[in-house]
C-alpha cells in the first residue's frame, strides 16, 4: 500500500542592503516537517522564520512555486526582511545572492514538455527573486513592500513566463514589458 504524500514548505528569506541581496539563512532555504492537518503552510512559514530569529521585519511573504521532492510537495515562499544597517551586521552567516550565479552553476536541467521538472536548489532562488522583480511591475502591496534599495538589486533579475523559450535554439524569454535585462 502506498503512503500518502505529506506536504512540506521551504522559505527562501532575503534582504537587502547598500552591497545587494542576501540570503540570510546562508546556503539554503529552511524547511519544515510535515505540515499538520490542525494547520496551513503560511502558519508552517511563519513558525519557520520565528524558529530562525527572523520573523522581525518581515515585509513580504509570497509563495513562488512548489514542486515534488522524495516522499513530499514542497511549497517555496519567498520572505522579503527588512533591515536598517548591513545585513551581515545583523545575519553574519547571511550569503550574497548574484545574477551571476546561473551562469556558474550552468544551465537548469532540460526536461521534455510533458515530463516534471528538475529544479536545483538554486533554480528555486532565482525563480523566487524573478517573481518578487515581476510583483514589483504588477502589484502595488509588493511595490510597497519592496522599497529602498530593492527595486535597483532586482533589476538584474528579468520576469520571464516559464517554459516560454528554449536556451538551445538560442531563443529569448519573453519578458514583460519595461523588463530589465539579466542573465
Amino acid at each position: 500500500m502506498s503512503e500518502r504524500t505529506e506536504v512540506i514548505v521551504e522559505v527562501w528569506p532575503v534582504s537587502a542592503d547598500e552591497i545587494g541581496l542576501w540570503l540570510i539563512s546562508g546556503k539554503d532555504a529552511w524547511r519544515s516537517e510535515a505540515v499538520l492537518q490542525d494547520s496551513d503552510p503560511h502558519t508552517a512559514v511563519t513558525d519557520l522564520l520565528s524558529v530562525n530569529g527572523s520573523s522581525d521585519g518581515v515585509k513580504l511573504l509570497h509563495s513562488t512555486s512548489w514542486r515534488a521532492e522524495g516522499t513530499a510537495v514542497v511549497l517555496t515562499y519567498v520572505a522579503v526582511i527588512g533591515c536598517s544597517a548591513f545585513v551581515r551586521d545583523k545575519w553574519q552567516n547571511a550569503a550574497p545572492i548574484s545574477p551571476a550565479l546561473p551562469d556558474a552553476v550552468g544551465k537548469p536541467i532540460q526536461v521534455e514538455a510533458t515530463e516534471a521538472p528538475i529544479p536545483r536548489y538554486i533554480d528555486v532562488l532565482m525563480h523566487g527573486l524573478r517573481h518578487l522583480q515581476f510583483l514589483l511591475q504588477t502589484d502595488s502591496e509588493a511595490r510597497a513592500a519592496l522599497c529602498g534599495r530593492w527595486p535597483d538589486h532586482l533589476a538584474v533579475f528579468r520576469p520571464a513566463l516559464a517554459g516560454m523559450y528554449d536556451f538551445e535554439r538560442g531563443e529569448e524569454p519573453i519578458t514583460l514589458p519595461g523588463g530589465q535585462a539579466s542573465t
